[in-house]
């Protein structure tokens, strides 16, 4: 039988990515949707919470715009981290979010 590891960390830094391109892209509101009934409502209102601080960012600049996915993404990997520490059974939710996120 073959079992193969997970690694948390990088299951959370893939998640971010993906949650961070996800909120700044036009399918936002679909993969929303699917943080909300998948990981509720508080992760909910902290991707819309990313949609507004990067919204904010490309209007104000480009610069600002990749340093703010930066900043973003990097809330998210903890964000994530901690929930998958405290929640592990989420892990395989966290992974098909990650691979349903707009690209």
């Amino acid at each position: 039988m073959t079992q193969s590891v997970i690694h948390q960390p990088r299951v959370a830094w893939d998640g971010a990515r993906a949650f961070v391109r996800a909120a700044g892209g036009p399918g936002y509101d679909a993969f929303a949707g699917r943080i909300l009934s998948r990981l509720g409502t508080e992760l909910y209102g902290e991707l819309s919470n990313t949609r507004q601080r990067l919204l904010a960012a490309s209007v104000e600049s480009s610069d600002n715009d990749r340093f703010a996915v930066d900043i973003e993404a990097s809330r998210w990997r903890v964000r994530l981290e901690d929930l998958l520490r405290n929640r592990p059974d989420l892990i395989p939710v966290v992974q098909q979010l990650t691979e349903a996120a707009p690209r």
